[in-house]
């Protein structure tokens, strides 16, 4: 909601809106400095001026009205346009007839436009249609015949004040879709973070429930079969509709296997990673390094550079939960021997870290075909989360020669002016 209510604020309309304030300021002054340069050819001047007062007051005093659509009243519009109205028919009376048959400006003159335009910006092209024809009717009768002058500058006001109308309608259905959008895409991210929450806790603790209810036996068995059961049903819902929670990743100890399967020898691991713990900082920077630390084991090699490698802290704890999930899939497919690698390169402009494993690899297809079962543990616990980070993750698999997993996030800079930004 908070992004729609920006692309609100920055709607196309306003830039209008401070146009159209200005426009009438203008051509109120025009409209009076043509009245004084031709004072002399004017049979009675006194009606001219008294309009004219009236007019500079009305334009002056409803600023305020034309700052935006909701101050914009249909019943201002009204009036505004029978200011204009009344200054075109009012022009035989003050003006000479001479000048008049001749073409000569309207009182109002250029100043019309301003009212039809802001029928325009108020309800699109039917509302432009309408004041412009009743503009156009207004003109005819000052003139008492056609005349081809007239009829230009009619067809002229009509036409721009409808294409004007019509911009207007199309740029607002255009900032409906993209609020939209907007609302549609910060609710999926939010659904694939739940989704990497579950593949890596409630997943896990079903698929344990099963295998353990599998070996005990007995009513063990059953409630095993009835966990089993609820995994494959959560993964279905998460797949087809996910939804966000704490985030976190588990140690060698806890297993997620490559395709998106989550399984635990029983014990919980020690949480490393995850969503930004309550006395975070987004802006404080957080070592990796201390991150990535209980990951290393008689197994697991953990290769980093001998200075800090700093992140935000949110960023540094989901890439280690990415590291997590990585180290869990070579727990679960690549075998009780096998053997993992962690190496932590600092770059100046992003950090990558690359998990390898010298397992059996992964059968080509098999991530896709995982992915259409529900099965997210690489879709999202790993890929998803180092999207959400503007980064990348690169999986490399080899039948035989086992999987590499290459995680890089880019680092956050600030330019000279001190806003951050990113490389």
């Amino acid at each position: 909601m908070a992004e729609r209510e920006r692309v609100m604020r920055m709607s196309v309309e306003q830039p209008l809106w401070r146009a159209l304030s200005g426009y009438r300021v203008l051509t109120m002054l025009y409209a009076v400095g043509l009245f004084v340069s031709g004072y002399e050819h004017f049979r009675r001047p006194g009606v001219a001026i008294g309009y004219y007062a009236v007019l500079s007051v009305w334009t002056l005093a409803t600023l305020p009205r034309v700052a935006n659509a909701a101050a914009c009243t249909k019943r201002f519009l009204a009036a505004d346009l029978t200011v204009a109205l009344s200054g075109i028919l009012l022009t035989p009376v003050a003006d000479s007839p001479a000048r008049v048959l001749d073409g000569g400006p309207t009182l109002p003159s250029i100043w019309t436009a301003g009212a039809v335009l802001a029928f325009a910006i108020k309800g699109g092209w039917r509302w432009a249609a309408v004041a412009s024809t009743l503009v156009a009717a207004a003109n005819l009768v000052e003139r008492g015949a056609p005349a081809r002058d007239t009829v230009h500058n009619v067809v002229l006001v009509w036409v721009a004040s409808i294409a004007i109308g019509y911009v207007v309608e199309v740029a607002r259905a255009s900032e409906r879709t993209l609020a939209r959008a907007l609302e549609i895409e910060a609710a999926t991210r939010e659904r694939e973070r739940l989704a990497r929450d579950i593949h890596d806790g409630v997943l896990q603790v079903l698929a344990m429930v099963q295998r353990r209810g599998a070996v005990l036996g007995g009513e063990a068995a059953d409630l095993g079969r009835l966990a089993g059961e609820q995994e494959v049903a959560l993964r279905m819902l998460v797949s087809g509709g996910l939804v966000p929670v704490a985030r976190t990743a588990r140690t060698g100890a806890a297993t997620a296997d490559t395709d998106g399967s989550a399984d635990t020898d029983g014990n919980a691991g020690t949480v490393v990673g995850g969503g930004p713990g309550p006395d975070d900082d987004p802006g404080s920077p957080l070592d990796l390094r201390a991150l990535l630390a209980p990951y290393a084991s008689a197994r697991v090699s953990l290769a980093e550079p001998g200075a800090a490698v700093l992140l935000p802290a949110p960023e540094a704890r989901e890439l280690a939960a990415a590291v997590g999930a990585a180290l869990d899939n070579v727990d679960r497919h690549a075998g009780a021997g096998a053997r993992a690698w962690i190496l932590v390169e600092d770059e100046p402009d992003e950090v990558v870290v690359t998990v390898r494993d010298d397992g059996p690899g992964i059968p080509e297809g098999r991530l896709a075909q995982a992915e259409g079962e529900g099965r997210l543990g690489v879709a999202q616990s790993i890929r998803g989360r180092l999207r959400d980070l503007g980064g990348r993750a690169e999986l490399l698999s080899v039948p035989g020669q086992g999987t590499e997993v290459e995680l890089t996030v880019p680092k956050r800079t600030k330019d000279p002016r001190g806003k951050a930004g990113r490389r």
